[in-house]
């Protein structure tokens, strides 16, 4: 049987302005401990999300913040973003995450029923619970164009690697919900057919993200070691180094 949880999830309300300030500080202290980058936000900009009612939050029942997190929405709406997953430490490892993402999942759909849900996340468990959503991994090209969205970028650690890539690659895997798709959505072949620049003709298995928690992880590996190897050469030329291969998120499948 289920234990009984000690927090509620629901969707944030003016009223919830209060907890923006250590939302924000804890955001940034936990990208800081990772060593990862994110898209810095200010209290203001938490609080508006809770008054316009695009936010989800956590608490206990005696007002304890327990975790957070808020919608934006891109390209004319035809994009969503559920951004800036955060739980307290003291709650982490209780499934926080998990029901909040559902939550957000949930109340993104509601108010957004025909956009592309996205999201950019450098964390295993968050890619986990997307894919349990029926999230998809996908290349960056697949994401909204709003160059306002990338501009929140810009305060990121790894936003030098993102422009020297053209915005086509970084250290966070981009995944996507399309809801037009999952209603035309059809059993794929379990072999694909690759045909490399060269013209040569590979047959594949195909390997599927949803369920297979190791191929993100190697993933996530493959990611990080590539672009860090890239990023070390370039510091010591001094300059962007010459790309000799394209590789791309599909090679996997």
């Amino acid at each position: 049987m289920e234990s009984q949880k000690n927090y509620i999830v629901r969707a944030a309300t003016a009223d919830d302005k209060k907890y923006s300030t250590i939302i924000t500080d804890e955001m940034a202290s936990s990208a800081e401990k990772r060593g990862t980058g994110i898209a810095r936000r200010s209290p203001e900009y938490v609080s508006k999300k809770m008054e316009e009612g695009k936010a989800v939050i956590a608490v206990t029942p005696g007002g304890e913040w327990v975790g957070f997190c808020y919608i934006e929405a891109w390209g004319h709406e035809k994009f969503v973003a559920n951004s800036g997953l955060i739980v307290s430490p003291e709650f982490r490892g209780q499934g926080v995450a998990t029901d909040i993402k559902r939550k957000i999942f949930e109340l993104s759909r509601q108010k957004y029923p025909q956009a592309k849900i996205f999201g950019l996340t450098t964390g295993l468990a968050v890619m986990k619970i997307n894919s349990e959503l029926g999230y998809e991994p996908v290349t960056y090209s697949e994401l909204t164009d709003d160059e306002e969205f990338w501009k929140g970028c810009q305060s990121c650690v790894n936003y030098q690697t993102l422009m020297s890539k053209n915005r086509q690659n970084c250290f966070c895997t981009a995944m996507l919900f399309d809801p037009a798709a999952k209603e035309k959505k059809q059993p794929q072949p379990e072999v694909k057919v690759v045909v490399t620049p060269e013209g040569h003709v590979h047959k594949r298995k195909r390997r599927h993200f949803k369920g297979n928690y190791k191929l993100f992880e190697r993933w996530i590996r493959y990611k990080r070691y590539v672009l860090l190897k890239a990023k070390k050469k370039e510091n010591q030329e001094g300059s962007a180094a010459p790309v000799k291969k394209k590789f791309f998120l599909f090679d996997l499948f």
